[in-house]
């Protein structure tokens, strides 16, 4: 398949098919006339670049998931890490639109008034919101 059609069928720029190529994420057979030619396989290899990059892996780590012949080598273990940084990462989203929702919504006259609020911009002065480190208790209110 050319690279054309390699781009057409997965909507990934020929540019960017060419940069991971460089990259050695994908190998072409060689040039068919003047064009960059793929097996059809690099179809699924581009998907699972797509997949690693939206989980937030590197090119670097996307590229330790492919054996030299193309084929998926994952290592499960990494997966497992990426995996912990991503609920961690969603607390911390979650504390933080906890606290953003209270401070909306505070019944307080006064947000320095409130006693979750100043608990909630006590962790963010110590860094605990940015490392996951807060549980502050907010009672949600019916939507």
């Amino acid at each position: 398949m050319d690279i054309a059609e390699v781009a057409k069928r997965t909507g990934v720029p020929a540019s960017t098919l060419r940069y991971y190529e460089k990259m050695g994420l994908i190998v072409s057979l060689g040039p068919q006339g003047a064009r960059r030619s793929f097996a059809d396989n690099v179809v699924d290899q581009l998907a699972l670049i797509s997949l690693g990059q939206a989980a937030g892996l590197s090119l670097e780590e996307i590229r330790s998931m492919f054996s030299p012949d193309g084929q998926p080598n994952i290592d499960r273990q990494m997966l497992v890490e990426k995996a912990d940084e991503i609920d961690a990462l969603i607390k911390r989203l979650r504390a933080m639109s906890h606290g953003l929702r209270h401070a909306a919504a505070c019944p307080a006259p006064s947000h320095a008034e409130c006693p979750t609020f100043r608990k909630l911009l006590k962790a963010a002065s110590s860094g605990a919101i940015g490392k996951g480190l807060v549980n502050v208790e907010l009672k949600r209110r019916p939507r």
